[in-house]
């Protein structure tokens, strides 16, 4: 019988990780380090990556297709097709659908949707030509329910529906696709909120059945669960890391339900 810790061992894959200097993606390159994988990092700055633990570096703006399609490109015919893909990077400051005007649509859906297309389609051609591959999507639970940031919602729902097509088209070539989807993670992406409001997360916690955020590490270890040979059998897969956010209105239980029984 296999030894449980090493159900997550990926040892000796090549795997791609974009944002991978930002605070999830600084966990998932650790989680996969540790599994035993070789790590390449992408981000739109080197500088982003520093000190992180990489065998190889991407440089591109997710914006820029063609910068992307060439750093893929470059990756493949040196290193060769990435065993695993995690498309990570994302971003959003449209917060409300009146801060969302043409530009800032245009602008969010170009990184967290129109993006990851461009840097998955090459790589999931690759690995359906190989017979194999994982990929995994960094979505969030604003692509599930409406949280705010409309345009990255819909951008994040976007990425559910094509990770969805590739399980369905590519599953029989031996590529899997699978989501997790995040809550709310204490990364630099709250510091902005912070500054504004420095009492924002005792309002937050209240919205979470477990009482708390979510840890970048633990977004981590389920996109690795979600990559690994564990989980040989799960692709087209939704998978909630949110600390229960979706899994019901728990301030609608304490402020309605509870208060009137």
């Amino acid at each position: 019988m296999a030894d449980q810790r090493d159900l997550f061992r990926i040892e000796g894959a090549d795997v791609l990780i974009t944002g991978a200097g930002g605070g999830i993606g600084r966990a998932l390159v650790k989680a996969f380090r540790d599994a035993g994988a070789r790590v390449y990092g992408a981000d739109r700055e080197e500088a982003l990556m520093a000190g992180l633990d990489l065998s190889g570096r991407l440089v591109f703006d997710l914006a820029d297709a063609e910068g992307a399609r060439r750093e893929i490109d470059r990756l493949i015919a040196s290193e060769g097709v990435p065993e695993v893909l995690v498309n990570n990077a994302g971003w959003t400051r449209g917060e409300t659908i009146d801060a969302v005007d043409g530009a800032v649509w245009e602008a969010e859906v170009g990184i967290n949707l129109n993006g990851p297309f461009h840097v998955t389609a090459p790589v999931a051609t690759a690995m359906a030509a190989r017979g194999g591959g994982a990929i995994v999507f960094v979505s969030s639970v604003n692509g599930l329910a409406h949280y705010g940031n409309p345009a990255y919602s819909a951008a994040k729902a976007g990425l559910i529906a094509y990770a969805r097509a590739l399980a369905v088209e590519l599953g029989g070539k031996g590529v899997r696709a699978n989501v997790v989807c995040p809550g709310s993670v204490r990364t630099h992406a709250w510091d902005h909120r912070l500054e504004n409001d420095p009492t924002i997360l005792a309002d937050v916690v209240p919205h979470y059945p477990l009482a708390r955020m979510v840890a970048p590490e633990e977004v981590a270890r389920a996109v690795l669960f979600l990559a690994s040979p564990t989980a040989s059998g799960i692709t087209g897969a939704v998978l909630p890391v949110d600390a229960g956010l979706t899994a019901g209105n728990l301030r609608f239980v304490r402020d309605v339900i509870e208060r009137r029984s």
